[in-house]
């Protein structure tokens, strides 16, 4: 057993800690995809690990994990730091970025990769698409990548059925990674900052749900437009909530926002490179465990281990929060689908030009009356704001009103950084005019007679 002293002291060096460094700002954007087949038949993950081999050399870029069968998962270039990988599947492609200052010079990068990959997709008629759910998922192979991190989800993942008996709701889809696909940004944070940010933007994610859900699991649940939530919460990372979703609780200090990292879980950890998954417990409970008893791939099966907790441990801790604090003093804005691929710079540049606004944010979320104050917390207001229809209590004029002030912040906030960026956030203009988001979008389109290749078509474009 571990002093939990100790352990709150190695939880704030890892977390808190970073964010006192002085250092520039920068952006990190990274945008899974869908990899489409549009014959209508599975991917052939042989044609991918022959196109990933071509990539990697025509761009200079330098392997930098294999799986267990000796495929590239991902490749790294030297110079750029960007990064060419899967994401759970080969049927999920991720173009991550190195970090950068200004928003023009990742799209010219991102706008480059893309073209070659559709280029060298369309020989075999596949394309990518902006996407958040595969549309073409019921023909694809449903494997993880073969290695001990994916293996250990999957098994994580499907483990759910063990566990039955708590007062909780779970789907029945735990493969949801293999085909579902984000945009994601990380921007640096800085100490003082803080808590005003994680606030700020916990109360903002009703709203990012008005403005970018594009998760319709088309044929199982059409009344969410952003079915990825209910994907993470119900699934096995959600047995304890406070390692997914949002912040429901405002936080009033550092202490808070420690309290709160304290009360998250940690279901896996590694041993002589060996990935071991068990039941979620609380990161502090599990020091003072005497052992846990995990499972864990032999090459065959699955067996079960006893594992001694190590104060080295506390690199596994994994959470999945919309606003996710970092080990690098960054926070992962993680909550927005992947948007249409000619969107692809929206959800980095709209919470980019908010980053510095972050105190006018909270006063302006705090004094609305158009979804707060109706008797629900930011996090049911999410809940209700992904569907297909408004809640009740919502005026649509009003709370359009209000997403179009909180752009206007952002482009105030983008216009003082001085790099022209404020251009990207053209789209939601058009969003708030039509009412629409990429999800309600395609509904309409679908209902209108347009075929879901249409719509794949038109959410390829660059």
């Amino acid at each position: 057993m571990i002093q939990k002293e100790l352990v709150k002291q190695k939880l704030y060096e890892k977390y808190i800690e970073p964010t006192k460094r002085k250092r520039e700002d920068y952006i990190g954007v990274e945008i899974e995809m869908p990899i489409i087949n549009l014959k209508k038949q599975a991917v052939d993950f042989d044609i991918i690990h022959k196109f990933t081999k071509e990539f990697i050399d025509d761009f200079g870029f330098e392997i930098e994990e294999l799986d267990d069968e000796g495929n590239i998962i991902s490749a790294i270039s030297p110079i750029t730091k960007d990064i060419l990988s899967y994401d759970c599947s080969y049927n999920n492609l991720e173009l991550s970025f190195g970090r950068e200052k200004d928003k023009d010079t990742i799209y010219a990068r991102f706008e480059k990769y893309y073209k070659y990959i559709q280029d060298e997709f369309s020989k075999f008629n596949y394309t990518l698409s902006g996407m958040g759910v595969n549309p073409y998922r019921i023909y694809n192979q449903n494997k993880p990548i073969p290695n001990g991190r994916y293996r250990m989800l999957f098994n994580h993942l499907n483990s759910f059925k063990k566990y039955l008996d708590l007062p909780m709701h779970f789907h029945d889809y735990p493969n949801y990674g293999l085909f579902s696909s984000a945009s994601q940004v990380q921007l640096d944070v800085d100490y003082d900052n803080l808590i005003t940010t994680i606030n700020a933007f916990s109360k903002l994610e009703p709203i990012n749900a008005l403005l970018f859900s594009n998760s319709v699991f088309l044929g199982e649940n059409e009344d969410l437009l952003c079915c990825r939530d209910y994907f993470w919460e119900n699934s096995m990372h959600g047995i304890n909530p406070h390692n997914i979703g949002m912040f429901d609780c405002e936080l009033k200090g550092i202490e808070d926002l420690q309290a709160y990292i304290e009360s998250t879980s940690i279901y896996c950890v590694e041993r002589d490179k060996k990935y071991i998954n068990f039941k979620p417990i609380n990161i502090i409970e599990y020091f003072a465990q005497e052992y846990v008893i995990g499972e864990y791939f032999d090459g065959e099966k699955y067996k079960e281990i006893k594992i001694i907790p190590r104060l080295e441990d506390i690199n596994y801790l994994r959470t999945f929060k919309f606003e996710d604090l970092t080990f690098r003093g960054t926070i992962e804005f993680r909550s927005v689908c992947c948007q249409p691929i000619h969107d692809s710079m929206l959800v980095a540049a709209f919470h980019l030009g908010l980053m510095k606004q972050a105190d006018k944010l909270n006063e302006l979320l705090d004094n609305d009356n158009s979804i707060y104050h109706h008797g629900y917390n930011a996090s049911e207001l999410r809940k209700l704001l992904v569907k297909k229809e408004l809640p009740y209590f919502v005026d649509e004029d009003k709370v359009y009103e209000l997403a179009e002030e909180i752009v206007d912040l952002s482009k105030k906030g983008l216009i003082e950084r001085g790099f022209g960026e404020e251009k990207y956030l053209e789209p939601l203009y058009e969003r708030i005019r039509n009412r629409s988001n990429p999800g309600r979008k395609m509904l309409k389109l679908l209902e209108n007679g347009s075929k879901i290749e249409d719509v794949i078509n038109e959410y390829s474009k660059i």
